[in-house]
């Protein structure tokens, strides 16, 4: 069913010249195969819900997570797109260096990478909560006098603070966000961080 033009960046579906609009909320939430985990990382540090796919996980089976769970599918792969159908929402990306895809998802998807930075645990995907009294006992003591927001994940018990670290990876996020501005299309409606979170570069 066709929908109303709208002013928002929206997911452009390059194979149909159709587009996804986002799902409550406001936001897209996506499954990158392999090949994309990297950017599956980042667009979690940007605050999306981000899943990415097991090593060697089937075709079949990402596109089956991907409908099931009402994600777009992001690849490299175009005939992963191809087998899509009418299961999910595959996209093709044509670059394959982390920074030209950033740009591209910006550019083609409007993906917004100041959405809301370090919201999410970069290894599970979890949406953070600031931090116990007790988790913070954890923090190493140059940590506990930074000043900010500490928060941590309820699934893996990780903790995030605002070192040096979330400037270098917000200096990356502005400088994708800056890079082009995103296309406007109509819709077609469809049914941060811390010492041990590790390094997404």
């Amino acid at each position: 069913m066709h929908d109303r033009a709208t002013d928002l960046p929206l997911l452009d579906v390059a194979a149909s010249g159709t587009a996804v609009k986002p799902s409550s909320g406001g936001s897209c939430k996506f499954l990158c195969d392999e090949m994309l985990w990297g950017l599956g990382r980042w667009l979690r540090a940007a605050g999306y819900d981000t899943a990415t796919a097991a090593r060697g996980l089937a075709d079949g089976e990402l596109l089956r997570r991907a409908g099931a769970e009402g994600r777009v599918l992001l690849t490299l792969d175009r005939a992963l797109e191809a087998r899509a159908g009418a299961q999910a929402v595959a996209i093709t990306l044509g670059s394959e260096g982390l920074d030209a895809g950033a740009r591209e998802l910006r550019a083609r998807l409007g993906i917004d990478w100041l959405r809301a930075p370090f919201t999410r645990c970069l290894v599970d995907n979890a949406a953070l909560v600031p931090a116990s009294n007790d988790a913070r006992r954890d923090l190493p003591p140059k940590a506990r006098t930074l000043g900010g927001a500490i928060n941590g994940c309820p699934d893996c018990g990780r903790l995030y603070w605002p070192g040096s670290h979330v400037r270098r990876m917000l200096a990356r996020l502005e400088a994708w966000q800056e890079s082009v501005p995103p296309r406007r299309v109509r819709t077609v409606g469809v049914g941060a961080m811390g010492r041990r979170a590790g390094d997404i570069s």
